[in-house]
């Protein structure tokens, strides 16, 4: 072997290594921006957002709703055909205290989606704040994701916990390795995209803080 070709080589292999590190060390901050614990902000804002596809988001913005956190709740990503009563059925609110404050999008099947639909609802009805609802391990993704499509809106995460994702120590989970592992994959791509495409105009108030 020359040792030009070696030269190349080594470098190579210093590159893979050196990409590696960085990886990894941005795969733990990442897990460091996931929230550990839930968050009871007493805030009231305009709206309490829902992202569909887990657990114990449906109940937890209902609960938020019923304590008058907020005027309305909107449900991002509902399946076709699913309607307010039958969203009801899957909690204990009772539906006279709720129903009426509910609205339900269906536009909606990926997070880009979601924010998407929840920016074009917002602007329509006026509304300058939010508290987003959805799984922990989701919740830095969609923050992203939400503070794109609506940078001068107050958002308030509240993130719920699943049984099911065992975030501490873990990396000795392998299903929880994974997901975390693919969240942060397509953190990464969304935090690309954004860097490149300039947010939505669809609100014109001044920008407000925006808070976790």
């Amino acid at each position: 072997m020359s040792r030009q070709r070696t030269r190349i080589l080594a470098a190579l292999g210093l590159g893979t290594i050196a990409a590696c590190g960085i990886w990894i060390m941005g795969l733990l901050w990442f897990v460091g921006t996931i929230p550990t614990e839930p968050r009871d902000d007493p805030r009231v804002t305009d709206a309490v957002v829902v992202l569909t596809g887990g657990s114990g988001r449906l109940e937890a913005g209902l609960d938020q709703l019923g304590q008058n956190r907020a005027k309305k709740l909107f449900v991002s990503g509902v399946y076709r055909g699913v309607e307010v009563a039958k969203l009801l059925d899957l909690s204990t609110q009772a539906p006279e205290r709720v129903e009426c404050c509910i609205v339900l999008g269906y536009s909606a099947d990926n997070t880009t989606g979601n924010a998407r639909e929840t920016a074009d609802w917002m602007a329509k009805e006026g509304y300058q704040s939010l508290r987003l609802v959805t799984a922990a391990y989701h919740m830095p993704r969609s923050l992203l994701e939400f503070r794109h499509a609506m940078p001068t809106i107050e958002i308030i995460a509240h993130p719920v916990f699943s049984e099911r994702v065992k975030q501490s120590e873990w990396w000795r989970w392998p299903g929880t390795t994974s997901l975390i592992i693919s969240e942060y994959g397509k953190y990464l791509l969304v935090l690309l995209r954004n860097t490149v495409t300039e947010p939505p105009n669809r609100f014109a108030a001044e920008p407000l803080s925006l808070a976790e």
